[in-house]
């Protein structure tokens, strides 16, 4: 019968809505009547006549006032306010034409009959909106919101009203809220979070914090962990704000919040100082950092900002991105997308003087550790000499400032990958010395979480799919950030650089990655599957240490950092080569590139101060097969006989 009413046309729900309304309109006409004169009370003619007036007046007025186009499913908080305003002029309109028709109408008749119209009208309207809406809510998925403040408050008011998730329960880390409602939905307290989720069948967790409630959200997700519920969470106010999202937008947590601690923010005058009214150009601005970089460079509202890529689609992406945050933020920001490689010293030149770059951020590189150490010929090419060429074409081109994105697997480096970063640092440290026109700074930092290659996709993804999820090393521990965090650490470094330093967040306790996995697992609502518990829905399996991959990463190589004007970025006092070094040094290189030489590359990096020390032979996969199906043998330029190819 409910489907039947719904599929009727619109002009025949509205004469129904009419007919209701004349029904019980009339009836509060003689409801109040009737209360005022006690006994069963029958109107006369010029009774009948004002009530009949009075009627005919008030559908009209709630026809001019649209609630007759108004959809009862749909009714909101306006719409009753609506049928307030309606029902006060019905009375007026009772008195009137009591005036007109000569009708006595005591004073608490039009009081009464207000009260029982707005009861009528609203309740009859209530009533089909529950009735209609009934069954739709059982079908929906019951969820729990963590938050009372004006995002939990909206995310219920969405979720009520769409036709996905049912919120049952808000979820609060104020005691003294605890057993109240809101919106006719219960409130209980955080600490009683297992017990609310168990009574009302919850099936899973909604995150749901205004931002000034930020601080409390770490220690929310460790009381949410064992609740064995998917945790999720919803967009953020500034995402709703540039319209990007929506509050009923629900996703799986955010990766800062399993980052365990409060991200370090940047001092935003000094950024922007830096970056006001300056050309900037960011190479590798279609990769994770680069394209965060570029994010949050557009927002200081440089004159241009330049977008340099070797990756054609990454270069798209960003630059589609860009210009829609440009046009919303009405910034006012040149964008330009080059393509071009950083290895291609004359192409970064003649791009660098064509846009009168004032700062380089430099955030090209391959950092897939195995990656790198399967193809060490073009890991050293793009990471130490793309470095390289892309400074020269910065001095030449009389850029003020450049800016090195480094990593911590610099730093007594086991693998190719953070060895060629060291040299890339060492690079900079010798141009820095050699001349005083551009201010050369480096920055370093972890792993960047949800970035290219980052473990909290993949975990993510083997978790969906059912596991089993795999970590290197039962012991192995990495240093974390975000991504924005990440490249607001670049900003802020390449904002204090004066020439030749090594910036290095103070990160705080390094993360155990099975730790990490065993969080997103209970998370995500699921229990690990262990020897104690082989019931459990997802397993932990060790998989070994990968090549050039160690238990622990560092931040740095000395022990005596020294610190800086923000006080959680230190500056590192690292050893370092005069430029004559690192140019023999380089041309080394080049020439055991060119004669594809990977063990005589491997052997002048652990001869320059990079610290570096392999814990496995050569892995490069093209030279290990040459090796193997051709062979052959030469005398390198230190009298020693090697294999070659």
């Amino acid at each position: 019968m409910i489907n039947a009413f719904l599929n009727l046309p619109r002009f025949y729900k509205r004469m129904i809505s009419v007919a209701s309304d004349v029904v019980v309109l009339t009836l509060a006409l003689w409801v109040s009547f009737g209360l005022r004169f006690v006994e069963f009370w029958v109107p006369s003619l010029e009774h009948v006549m004002v009530f009949s007036a009075t009627v005919v007046t008030t559908v009209v007025i709630f026809g001019r006032m649209g609630l007759y186009r108004a959809v009862v499913r749909f009714l909101n908080d306006r719409a009753f306010m609506t049928i307030v305003g309606c029902v006060i002029a019905s009375a007026l309109a009772l008195v009137v034409y009591g005036y007109f028709f000569q009708v006595q109408v005591p004073r608490t008749v039009p009081v009464v009959y207000g009260a029982l119209a707005f009861i009528f009208v609203a309740g009859s309207r209530m009533g089909v909106r529950l009735l209609v809406q009934a069954p739709a809510q059982r079908n929906k998925i019951r969820v729990a919101i963590v938050g009372t403040g004006d995002t939990g408050r909206q995310l219920a008011s969405a979720l009520s009203h769409g036709t996905e998730y049912r919120p049952v329960l808000f979820i609060t880390a104020n005691s003294a809220n605890h057993r109240s409602t809101i919106n006719g939905i219960p409130v209980f307290d955080i600490r009683h979070v297992q017990k609310g989720v168990a009574r009302y069948d919850v099936s899973r967790v909604l995150l749901a914090l205004d931002e000034d409630a930020l601080g409390d959200r770490r220690e929310i997700l460790e009381k949410l962990e064992p609740v064995n519920v998917p945790v999720q969470t919803v967009p953020s106010v500034s995402e709703l704000v540039s319209g990007k999202a929506r509050i009923n937008d629900i996703r799986d947590l955010e990766i800062e919040d399993l980052l365990g601690r409060e991200p370090v923010r940047p001092d935003p005058q000094l950024v922007e100082a830096t970056l006001k009214g300056k050309s900037v150009m960011v190479t590798g601005a279609g990769g994770s950092i680069g394209s965060e970089l570029c994010r949050q460079i557009l927002r200081h509202k440089p004159k241009r900002l330049v977008l340099f890529e070797q990756s054609e689609y990454g270069l798209y992406a960003i630059e589609r991105e860009l210009k829609s945050s440009n046009i919303v933020g009405n910034y006012g920001v040149e964008l330009h997308p080059i393509l071009g490689s950083v290895t291609h010293r004359r192409r970064c030149e003649a791009v660098m003087k064509a846009f009168d770059i004032n700062i380089v951020y430099h955030a090209a590189a391959y950092k897939h550790v195995p990656l790198v150490e399967h193809n060490i010929i073009e890991g050293v090419q793009n990471n130490v000499f793309g470095t390289w060429h892309t400074a020269e074409a910065a001095i030449a081109a009389g850029v003020e400032r450049f800016v090195l994105v480094s990593t911590d697997k610099a730093v007594r480096p086991t693998n190719v990958m953070g060895a060629s970063k060291r040299l890339a640092e060492l690079v900079l440290q010798g141009l820095a010395g050699r001349q005083n026109g551009t201010v050369f700074s480096m920055v370093r930092f972890g792993n960047v979480l949800g970035s290219s290659g980052s473990v909290v996709p993949l975990f993510r993804d083997q978790i969906r799919d059912g596991g089993p999820v795999t970590v290197t090393h039962q012991d192995i521990i990495r240093y974390f950030m975000t991504i924005p965090e990440a490249s607001q650490l670049v900003l802020q470094a390449g904002a204090m650089g004066q020439g030749g330093e090594v910036f290095v967040l103070d990160m705080g306790e390094p993360v155990k990655i099975a730790d990490l996995a065993r969080k997103m697992i209970r998370l995500m609502g699921l229990t690990e599957k262990t020897e104690e518990n082989p019931a459990g829905d997802i397993e932990i399996t060790y998989t070994g240490l990968r090549p050039g991959e160690k238990l622990f990463e560092e931040l740095l190589i000395g022990d005596n950092p020294q610190g800086t004007s923000h006080p959680r970025v230190m500056m590192a006092r690292e050893v370092s080569l005069q430029w004559e070094e690192v140019s023999k040094l380089l041309d080394r290189l080049a020439l055991a590139s060119q004669n594809f030489d990977c063990e005589r590359i491997l052997e002048l990096i652990h001869s320059a101060p990079t610290g570096y020390t392999p814990n496995g032979d050569v892995a490069d996969l093209v030279w290990c097969h040459r090796i193997k199906t051709v062979g052959g043998t030469r005398e390198g330029d230190d009298g020693k006989i090697r294999v070659i190819y």
